[in-house]
């Protein structure tokens, strides 16, 4: 087994598992700011929040692309 591929392999896993974590803390918060604001449970609060958990992951992955072309890689996303 090559080291650097392993490592790399590792790497990959770790982001993604960490991204995960980092995910459903963000979900946990922003139901809890909706259910502050009264939208808890209700349909309008879980459009609301599908809503605005799809502009935040478009902002980002627009961020990201725009960081990756910086830096002379590609993106997963054109941008």
């Amino acid at each position: 087994m090559n080291p650097r591929v392993f490592i790399q392999t590792m790497i990959a896993l770790a982001s993604a598992s960490l991204g995960l974590v980092a995910a459903l803390a963000w979900n946990e918060a922003i139901k809890a700011t909706l259910a502050m604001l009264g939208l808890g449970d209700d349909l309008a609060g879980l459009y609301t929040y599908a809503v605005l958990a799809t502009v935040i992951a478009v902002m980002v992955l627009v961020w990201l692309g725009r960081m990756a072309a910086r830096v002379g890689g590609e993106a997963a996303l054109g941008g």
